[in-house]
């Protein structure tokens, strides 16, 4: 088996979610299996429509792509085909196309399996990381966080990144951030220095 079905809180899914980075919410999209936003990665959700009472989920790290096929190992030592289709909705720290998905990258997949043994996806998160970490530095275009016992740069991306503060609705204000605070990061892992692009900072939460 090389995919999970409606594994919706599977301990393998939230330990590549929660430590892909180290080896106020709306939904604003949907399709039939669900909402495609961030936060629909971490969200339990039933199919939207009865005609597909399961859908299926791929977690791991893209080992190569062929055409519109990517070959993707899990982290338990499994092994997936995700077709991505001209339907596909991507995220990569924001809405973007399967061009910019590449071999190495961190994959979280939803979709339907398919008689040959693909899941074809109806969205794929790429690289996409929910951190619990606290704020050891601050400066203009990143933050420094700590995550357990390892230091992480946070890149503060202009047009993308935002904050919630005590749960209040998102602001590209992040003036009131500060060095100590505790903070949960919602982001993009970058594969190629273990960096994270900052997409959603929430403290005080």
């Amino acid at each position: 088996m090389t995919y999970r079905q409606n594994d919706h809180r599977g301990p393998g899914r939230r330990r590549f979610l929660t430590t892909a980075a180290l080896s106020g919410v709306t939904i604003v999209g949907a399709t039939a299996l669900g909402g495609i936003d961030a936060d629909a990665a971490f969200a339990s959700e039933p199919s939207l429509d009865p005609a597909i009472p399961e859908s299926s989920f791929v977690e791991g790290r893209i080992t190569g792509i062929t055409g519109s096929v990517l070959q993707v190992a899990g982290s338990y030592g499994d092994h997936a085909r995700v077709r991505m289709t001209n339907a596909t909705s991507v995220w990569k720290a924001r809405p973007t196309t399967a061009a910019e998905i590449e071999v190495g990258d961190g994959l979280y997949a939803r979709g339907v399996p398919m008689p040959d043994g693909t899941v074809a996806a109806d969205a794929v998160w790429v690289n996409i990381v929910n951190l619990d970490t606290r704020i050891r530095g601050i400066a203009k275009s990143r933050l420094h966080l700590s995550h357990g016992r390892h230091e992480i740069v946070g890149h503060v991306l202009p047009d993308t990144t935002n904050a919630s503060y005590a749960g209040r609705a998102l602001t590209s204000d992040l003036s009131r951030l500060r060095i100590g605070q505790s903070a949960q990061v919602l982001g993009a892992w970058r594969p190629a220095d273990d960096s994270v692009d900052i997409v959603r900072i929430s403290v005080g939460h």
